[in-house]
């Protein structure tokens, strides 16, 4: 859809196409990945059809700001492509690459970030020293006998860091069914934030 308001076509223009002629656009532009372009063209047709009809000064305008926006992801897209092109080419140069690539969920950006923001593995005398260092433990709360269960992550440590091991962690335990099983088992440990708990 994005590369259709991108050519300068209004929504007007989009629903009064042909229904053909608007399934093989849909095709052409999604570089033949959707299995039934006829029917997801009059899926469109009848959304625009059944959409809030604005005055054609004001319909004018939202269509000019819609194809600036949907030029605006394409180039973002195409930079983000030439970004990752760079870094997987300066990546194939890091021997360490290859051990975080091999699990299934992790790729060149989330390799990539980890190991530029931990740096030299050795410095870390223990696996404890790496998760203070990138801020993923809670500290415990007690009083007595009392531990609370609503125990804060710490927010100290490198926070790109933790951000690069939380959405690897996500990534892996979606792919990999040992991690999968894994997660699921810390998930129904805890009463609140499931999610965020188990993936750290």
């Amino acid at each position: 859809m994005m590369e259709i308001l991108s050519d300068s076509l209004s929504l007007d223009e989009i629903a009064e196409m042909d229904l053909e002629a608007l399934a093989t656009l849909l095709q052409k532009k999604g570089k033949g990945r959707f299995s039934d372009p006829e029917d997801l063209a009059k899926t469109i047709k009848k959304a625009i059809r059944e959409s809030y009809r604005l005055g054609k000064v004001v319909q004018d305008s939202v269509d000019v700001v819609l194809a600036t926006y949907a030029r605006l992801i394409q180039t973002l897209k195409k930079q983000i492509k030439e970004i990752e092109k760079s870094i997987t080419a300066f990546f194939e140069a890091i021997p360490e690459a290859r051990y975080l690539t091999s699990v299934p969920g992790i790729g060149v950006v989330y390799a990539a970030g980890i190991i530029a923001e931990v740096g030299q593995i050795e410095r870390f005398e223990n696996e404890a020293q790496l998760a203070k260092y990138t801020g993923l433990y809670w500290k415990k709360s007690q009083s007595g006998n009392f531990e609370s269960e609503r125990t804060p992550m710490t927010r100290t440590g490198n926070q790109y860091l933790r951000y690069y091991m939380v959405e690897a962690a996500n990534s892996v335990q979606l792919r990999e069914a040992t991690y999968r099983a894994y997660y699921l088992e810390k998930y129904d440990e805890v009463p609140k934030y499931k999610h965020k708990r188990a993936l750290v």
